[in-house]
């Protein structure tokens, strides 16, 4: 008989308020879904958005959504993972049944309902609770908890070597960047690109440009900081705006001479997607935007600089469908085919979390706004049962 799980999760109770380290109840997974022991999490940017209130989410919750695991249990029915997986939990799932699930093209699956995000499970509830009160899900994943509740579309197994302390990068930050490169771009030999925002996925970014052949890569940030973790990367030329003469744009195109082949935004801001389109090839540039913006923001753009020939394109998780990709991106990463070490900053316990919070918003992370923390499980669980 599956029981209800008693064990320590972060909870965010209100919009911008410190999140806190509470005892939850995690229920047993229900038909098609999937409870999962915790193993590590990364801290991402669409984290910082949910609890800034720049996305759409019901209060209270329980963030993260870059998480890496074991099955616990499963519900009836499911038949792509077993107790004992290792598995990696995905923000984008894959139902393999609707239109962008079978589309070639398409990944941004039709029933995930996460923009705006719902914070419950696929039948309309919550597996949370706590003092009696339901706790919403955060990207039906929600990381930042000893144990959780998924979706089976939403969670994925991969190799059994696979190290738990680093691979949940590769569930959503890593291929987010780097596919977007590889995957969504294409990016060229030879060809010329720039960089906005060198943070996590920025970085992922610029492994993929480099891995691709780019003969140029420019970095843009206003933390200087990152500058020399971007140029070990792969970056060749580092700018920041709020030291230059000119708007960023122009500065690139005077660089380049025609402008670049291939730009990416990776912040999240409309004026830096502006600047990123402005710094593309007016004829055959691409730019691409990765950087989630709040849920209200609108982007304008000239429109005597849209009939050119250059294109825009939107990028979700790297274009990759994910139960179908992520576990090669392990597996990759297992036969040092890509590396994902270099973007691994920080790792703290699951009770440092504020301090984890804190170096992220502080930016004074070595790579980027980016953190890893293993979730330490200092007693047993309880276990309570289901009524």
């Amino acid at each position: 008989m599956k029981t209800t799980i008693t064990c320590r999760a972060a909870i965010a109770w209100k919009e911008k308020s410190p999140l806190s380290i509470e005892e939850v109840q995690v229920e047993p997974p229900k038909p098609g879904e999937v409870r999962i022991k915790m193993a590590s999490s990364g801290i991402c940017g669409s984290d910082a958005h949910v609890l800034k209130g720049e996305l759409p989410l019901k209060f209270p919750f329980i963030p993260g959504h870059e998480g890496a695991g074991t099955v616990e249990s499963v519900g009836d029915g499911v038949s792509s993972v077993k107790p004992g997986d290792k598995v990696l939990t995905l923000i984008i799932p894959q139902c393999r049944e609707c239109d962008a699930c079978l589309h070639s093209q398409g990944n941004f699956c039709d029933k995930q309902d996460v923009l705006p995000c719902s914070g419950v499970m696929l039948d309309g509830t919550s597996r949370f609770s706590c003092q009696g009160q339901k706790v919403y899900h955060s990207f039906r994943t929600s990381t930042f908890t000893e144990y959780t509740v998924v979706p089976e579309i939403a969670v994925v197994s991969v190799d059994a070597a696979a190290p738990m302390d680093k691979v949940c990068l590769l569930s959503c930050g890593f291929p987010t960047g780097y596919g977007a490169a590889v995957n969504s771009a294409k990016v060229t030999p030879g060809s010329t690109c720039v960089v906005f925002g060198l943070g996590g996925i920025g970085s992922a970014i610029v492994m993929g440009c480099k891995a691709s052949g780019a003969s140029r890569i420019i970095g843009v940030d206003i933390n200087e900081q990152k500058f020399p973790w971007a140029r070990a990367l792969g970056v060749t030329d580092c700018l920041n705006p709020n030291k230059l003469r000119k708007p960023v744009h122009e500065v690139v195109m005077e660089m380049t001479g025609v402008g670049a082949d291939f730009a990416f935004e990776a912040i999240g801001k409309v004026d830096t997607m502006v600047s990123a389109w402005n710094s593309c090839n007016k004829s055959y540039g691409v730019c691409l935007i990765v950087g989630l913006a709040p849920s209200d923001a609108q982007l304008s753009l000239e429109s005597t600089k849209i009939i050119s020939g250059k294109t825009l394109k939107g990028v979700c998780l790297g274009d990759y469908k994910t139960r179908d990709c992520i576990p090669q991106l392990v597996t990759d990463y297992l036969q040092d085919k890509i590396n994902i070490d270099p973007l691994v900053t920080h790792q703290l316990p699951f009770n440092q979390l504020h301090k984890a919070l804190e170096l992220y918003h502080s930016g004074k992370t070595a790579g980027g706004n980016l953190d890893l923390w293993y979730l330490l499980y200092m007693s047993p669980c309880i276990l309570m049962s289901s009524t």
